[in-house]
C-alpha cells in the first residue's frame, strides 16, 4: 500500500491526539485511584498476565481483573465522553 507522505502525517497527527488523550485519562485515573492505573500500565503497556501483575502488586489475580474490568470500562467511558462532546458540537455547529 503506498500512502503520500501528506497523508501519513495526517494519520500521525490524530494518533498523536488520541495517544495524549489516552494519557490525560490515564493521570486521572490514577487520581481516583492508583492501583486501576498500575493495573493497566502494567497489563496493556507493559504486557503482563494477570498472575504477573497480581504479584507485582502484591495483590490477588481477583483483584487485578477486578481493577482491570472497572479501569478499562472508566477509560473507555471517557475517552469516548470527549469523542462525544466534539461530535455534538460539530454537529450543533
Amino acid at each position: 500500500m503506498h500512502v503520500s507522505f501528506d497523508e501519513a502525517i495526517a494519520v500521525g497527527k490524530e494518533r498523536d491526539a488520541e495517544i495524549m488523550a489516552l494519557d490525560e485519562a490515564l493521570v486521572a485515573l490514577a487520581a481516583v485511584d492508583a492501583r486501576k492505573s498500575q493495573v493497566v500500565e502494567l497489563r496493556f503497556f507493559g504486557g503482563l498476565s494477570v498472575e504477573e501483575t497480581a504479584e507485582v502488586l502484591k495483590v490477588s489475580p481477583e483483584t487485578v481483573k477486578r481493577d482491570w474490568r472497572f479501569a478499562r470500562s472508566w477509560l473507555h467511558r471517557v475517552l469516548t465522553r470527549g469523542k462525544s462532546d466534539e461530535d455534538g458540537a460539530v454537529a450543533a455547529s
